[in-house]
C-alpha cells in the first residue's frame, strides 16, 4: 500500500473542473455540517444524492465513531468526509479519475483534515488485490462501496469479488455500504443485507460474520 500520507498536491481549480464551474454540495451531520463541499460539475462522475447520504448515515452514524472510513470509489470524497464529521478515527478515499482526485484534494484541505484523511489516486480494483489483504486492521472499518452504476452490469465479476475482498478482511465491528441502482441483486453476496431502496438508488448495508 502506498505510504499512508499520500495527499497530492495536486494542480488549480480551473484545470481540475476542466473548465467546469464548481457547484456544492454539503456534509449532513457532524461537526463539520453544513461545511461546502467542491463539486466540479463534470457528468462522469455521480455524487451521492443528499437524500440517499442523509438516509445511510442515519442507520450508521453511530457505526461511525472510532471507526476506518474507507470510500472506494470516492468522487468528492463526501461519504468519507462525512463519516470524519461523525466520529471515524480517519479516511481512506480511493479515486482513480485524476481531475475528480484534485476536488477532494481541495475538500481535505478546505476542512483541514490532512491528518486524517489519505487520498489515493488508484483503481479501486487494483487496490482491493493489491493492499486490502495487507491494510492494518486495528480499528473497525465503515466500506463505502458507490461506483457508477454501469459497473454493476459492465464489470459485475470485479465488483462482486471486490466487495467479497472488503467482507473477508474486515476487522471486528465493520459495517460494509454498497449503493447500486435496481438492477443489481444483493443476493449474489455473502453476508446477510438490510437493502434499502431510495430509488432509483438501492442501499445495502452489511455488517460481517467476522465482527462477531
Amino acid at each position: 500500500m502506498r505510504k499512508n500520507k499520500t495527499n497530492p498536491r495536486l494542480t488549480s481549480p480551473s484545470a481540475a473542473s476542466g473548465g467546469v464551474a464548481d457547484q456544492q454540495l454539503r456534509i449532513i451531520g457532524g461537526r463539520f455540517r453544513g461545511s461546502k463541499l467542491r463539486y466540479h460539475g463534470d457528468p462522469s462522475v455521480r455524487p451521492m444524492k443528499h437524500r440517499v447520504r442523509e438516509a445511510i448515515f442515519n442507520l450508521i452514524s453511530t457505526d461511525c465513531n472510532g471507526c476506518h472510513a474507507i470510500d472506494l470509489f470516492a468522487g468528492t470524497g463526501a461519504l468519507g468526509l462525512e463519516a470524519i464529521s461523525r466520529g471515524a478515527e480517519r479516511a481512506t478515499l480511493i479515486e482513480q479519475h485524476v481531475p475528480t482526485a484534485r476536488i477532494i484534494t481541495r475538500n481535505i484541505a478546505h476542512l483541514e483534515l490532512e491528518e486524517q484523511c489519505t487520498l489515493l489516486v488508484t483503481s479501486a480494483f487494483l487496490w482491493g488485490k493489491r493492499d486490502l489483504p495487507k491494510l492494518e486492521a486495528e480499528l473497525p472499518r465503515v466500506v463505502f462501496c458507490s461506483p457508477p452504476y454501469a459497473f454493476f452490469v459492465e464489470r459485475q465479476a470485479e465488483l462482486l469479488e471486490l466487495i467479497r475482498q472488503t467482507i473477508q478482511y474486515a476487522p471486528a465491528e465493520s459495517l460494509i455500504v454498497v449503493e447500486a441502482d435496481q438492477r443489481f441483486d444483493f443476493a449474489l453476496l455473502p453476508g446477510d443485507w438490510n437493502v434499502r431502496s431510495y430509488l432509483p438508488a438501492v442501499v445495502g448495508v452489511c455488517r460481517p460474520a467476522t465482527s462477531g
